[in-house]
């Protein structure tokens, strides 16, 4: 009979253990998807005024593929909306566009283009604005500007591909482009590998928020490099960033290991739930 109690009572005290872990994870997750990030699962904002005239019979026809090139951007995918750009209240078609306060632009002249863009992407402005690209601009209004190389509403994700001898060859030859692209292509490499493992521990429900800020953070900061146009900088850069993306890369290996052992002390749980489940039944049949 105390055999029976202690099983009884070793059986149920397994049976809480599991369910104070399985609680505990529901709401670490809870907390960490939906306290924690509260923009989780919001949707991506339709700039409804600007979408209706760009889309009207009215439009320019000139203008009426752009918000299908905007949804094919980056810009859509992280809600960088019309107005974030462009300005005007997109709630509004009274003082969206045309109206001297809405502080709406249109088309910005070539020229002003770098500063438009730079209203985000200041450490790239700051390198451009340095570079002979930006000089070049200044000088003559007629040199490269970000429209050049990325585009201006189907824009997409920064990558080594935008580097290319078609594009490059339009202004100048291609060597110099390619020296650069030699040097960082390694680092690309390997941002992107460790972009993947990330997206693969997202997937598992992996809190991976730390490496993700820091990876973000390298890859912003290497990325800014380029636009100076200085092969030697670009090479310094790729070597210090490549030991930056170590450090973040053993971050990863650690939390893999971390999950391995929880999945693993899991597993032994479970297993020793159900040996204790079937000692109790073949005591309970005697």
């Amino acid at each position: 009979m105390k055999m029976r109690i202690f099983i009884i009572t070793l059986t149920f005290s397994m049976l809480s253990i599991f369910s104070m872990s399985a609680h505990a994870s529901y709401r670490d997750a809870f907390q960490r998807e939906f306290i924690d990030k509260p923009w989780a699962g919001a949707p991506i904002v339709e700039e409804g005024v600007c979408i209706e005239c760009h889309i009207s019979s009215k439009m320019n026809p000139d203008y009426l593929k752009i918000p299908q090139e905007w949804k094919m951007s980056i810009h859509y995918k992280n809600r960088v909306s019309c107005h974030d750009c462009h300005g005007g209240d997109p709630s509004d078609a009274a003082v969206s566009c045309g109206t001297p306060h809405s502080g709406f632009v249109g088309t910005p002249k070539y020229k002003d283009v770098p500063n438009m863009c730079g209203k985000c992407h200041l450490g790239i402005l700051e390198r451009y604005q340095t570079s002979g690209h930006g000089r070049a601009l200044k000088a003559s209004g007629a040199g490269p500007n970000c429209v050049t190389c990325h585009g201006s509403h189907r824009i997409q994700k920064a990558n080594i591909d935008i580097i290319n001898e078609v594009r490059c060859t339009k202004c100048h030859t291609y060597q110099r482009a390619k020296a650069m692209k030699q040097a960082l292509f390694l680092t690309e490499k390997k941002i992107g590998e460790i972009e993947s493992t990330i997206d693969d521990l997202k997937r598992q429900g992996v809190d991976v928020s730390g490496p993700e800020k820091a990876l973000f953070r390298t890859s912003a900061s290497f990325r800014t490099v380029f636009h100076s146009v200085n092969v030697d900088l670009v090479k310094e850069k790729s070597s210090s960033t490549m030991s930056e993306l170590s450090k973040i890369e053993s971050d990863i290996v650690a939390l893999i290991k971390e999950l391995g052992f929880r999945r693993n002390f899991s597993a032994f749980l479970f297993i020793l739930f159900v040996a204790f489940g079937v000692v109790y039944y073949m005591y309970s049949k005697e």
